[in-house]
């Protein structure tokens, strides 16, 4: 169920692609940025305005510090995407595939085993063969790398601090200090409205359920499954960006797009396997 859950939050993820696109052609991205985490926080907080009580000083520094660190990986990819282009930026982002477990061997000491790597890889392939069109180091690669990085910390983060903590009020915490950082980084030039019904629209739509239902099923399912494995499904999420932009959209599907999704489908379904097979009771 939680890896299940977890393709589902890739799906929602995949689809906002095409209606975020059209809002931040409208307005300031980092604006669109803190009106959507505020008002996921918001909404949260308005669904379960008890969710802060008993709160533990741990629990708040743990769940701030993560939030930290998704914050800056987002400002990261965002000012990434003012040098390097969209295909690029995606390429680089999608290497939190392979950062996980190196950041889990880094910071915590997890071993992970050699077939574990192989299916790292083969998903990295997929993203690869979905997304890179062209490659060059610079100022906009070097930003995007870095927010891979911190997307990495932040699963290893999660599955290692999510199974202590009600699912609920630790994603809240997560994304209210997001959206603290949005609208710090966006003030300075003056935080912009959404201009039309539309960007309203997507502001809702990203911020009930691309942020504050998928990181409440994201931050439970970490508690059960781990890192790498949770790291490996979500590269799920360019396969159904690639889906609704030909549904939806109306791009052309390619053989390469459909060999990419092949690769990231591959691996979800044999780490599924392995994971199911590896239960007790399961033959």
């Amino acid at each position: 169920m939680a890896l299940a859950a977890l393709v589902g939050i890739t799906a929602v993820w995949g689809y906002t692609f095409l209606i975020v696109q059209s809002a931040v052609e409208l307005m300031p991205v980092m604006d669109f940025m803190a009106w959507r985490f505020a008002a996921a926080a918001l909404v949260m907080l308005i669904l379960r305005p008890k969710c802060l009580r008993g709160i533990t000083r741990q629990e708040l520094l743990r769940g701030a510090g993560l939030g930290v660190v998704l914050g800056l990986g987002y400002i990261a990819q965002t000012y990434g995407l003012l040098y390097a282009s969209a295909a690029v930026s995606g390429f680089i982002t999608g290497m939190f595939v392979v950062l996980t477990p190196v950041m889990a061997w880094i910071i915590l000491r997890h071993k992970t085993d050699g077939k574990t790597w192989l299916l790292v890889a083969l998903a990295t392939v997929g993203v690869a063969l979905l997304s890179l069109y062209g490659w060059s180091v610079g100022p906009g690669e070097l930003l995007t790398l870095g927010c891979a990085v911190l997307f990495a910390i932040h699963i290893v983060g999660l599955g290692e601090w999510s199974p202590c903590y009600d699912p609920y009020t630790f994603a809240f915490l997560q994304i209210a200090t997001v959206g603290v950082i949005s609208i710090i980084a966006a003030a300075p030039g003056g935080i912009t409205l959404p201009p039309d019904v539309e960007v309203w629209t997507t502001v809702g739509i990203t911020a009930v359920f691309a942020t504050a239902l998928a990181f409440i099923v994201q931050t439970w399912a970490q508690s059960l499954v781990s890192p790498t494995r949770a790291a490996i499904v979500m590269t799920m999420e360019p396969v159904f960006a690639g889906l609704f932009a030909v549904i939806v959209g109306g791009e052309q599907l390619t053989l390469r797009t459909l060999l990419g999704g092949a690769c990231i489908v591959a691996a979800m379904l044999i780490i599924n396997l392995r994971s199911v097979r590896a239960t007790p009771g399961h033959t």
